[in-house]
């Protein structure tokens, strides 16, 4: 269930009292971006990971970011405090805000900010222990899936693709190689050898793409961040999805066959396991 209370251009305020003019370019244009980030025990995760984040998307879109760090911190902290349950997802969502529709922004700008809380939902034990199933499709959406836009209709269609499958994410080829899924990052093993894609503009930037590749280096786990092509990832030991919601969730059926023995890999439970106590120790350390 969606939280009680949001926080919408400068009030808190019940979620069912919350109103956006239809003329928002946010609705019209889709001209805007969000973020998502997960709390537990009602501390956000990677904060200033985030935050960074954001800034990189509101400056791919030529939007100024209408609050400081410090600001979307505290605001954060309360947005959790005024809603029930530990862990919580927290959605930010800053758009161009309303306008005359006209494809060109407007000369004066009042962003339109939005934050909400949901609760926090990781992959249930089951889905750990056994793993999940995944379809793949071709890769149609725009070119800039680095900045995290609101315009998020070619990611809607993929995911209801696999749905429509009784799958649990589709994993995405571009000309031939890997890039994500419909709404996560995506690692193979290969030869012992957990492979990524690069950051670039083909994918978005994940935060635990980024503690994955933190946790395997300080671990010593060989690692390698270059091109995938769609062979390899069909042939792979092992493929993982993350994300702040999915966290590190092993793949064992791609396409109806079987990835590698068809059940989640050492390398998985080794980096599941790494990946929680990294996470526990991040928490201690900001209560």
């Amino acid at each position: 269930m969606a939280s009680d209370t949001i926080y919408l251009n400068g009030e808190f305020m019940p979620l069912e009292e919350a109103r956006v003019p239809v003329l928002d370019r946010g609705f019209i244009f889709g001209d805007g971006v969000y973020e998502v980030v997960p709390a537990y025990s009602r501390h956000p995760f990677r904060l200033a990971e985030h935050l960074k984040r954001l800034q990189n998307s509101l400056d791919g879109i030529r939007l100024a970011n209408p609050l400081s760090d410090a600001e979307w911190t505290a605001l954060t902290h309360e947005l959790i405090k005024r809603n029930d349950g530990d862990d919580q997802s927290i959605y930010y969502q800053v758009t161009r805000g309303p306008a005359k529709r006209a494809h060109e922004f407007p000369l004066e700008v009042k962003q339109t900010v939005f934050m909400m809380s949901n609760p926090l939902v990781t992959p249930p034990q089951a889905q750990i222990d056994k793993g999940v199933g995944c379809i793949t499709a071709t890769d149609f959406r725009w070119l800039k899936c680095d900045l995290k836009s609101v315009s998020l209709l070619g990611n809607c269609l993929l995911k209801q693709m696999a749905v429509d499958a009784g799958a649990a994410e589709v994993v995405m080829f571009r000309d031939g190689y890997l890039t994500e899924a419909s709404a996560s990052n995506v690692f193979i093993v290969r030869n012992g050898v957990l492979l990524a894609p690069p950051k670039n503009h083909l994918i978005l930037p994940g935060i635990t793409y980024d503690v994955v590749i933190e946790i395997a280096k300080a671990n010593k786990m060989p690692i390698e961040l270059r091109e995938i092509s769609e062979h390899e990832v069909r042939t792979a030991e092992e493929i993982w999805v993350t994300s702040s919601t999915k966290e590190v969730l092993a793949v064992t059926m791609l396409d109806d066959e079987p990835v590698g023995e068809g059940k989640p890999g050492g390398t998985f439970r080794r980096m599941h396991a790494l990946y929680q106590d990294f996470k526990q120790t991040v928490m201690r350390r900001a209560a």
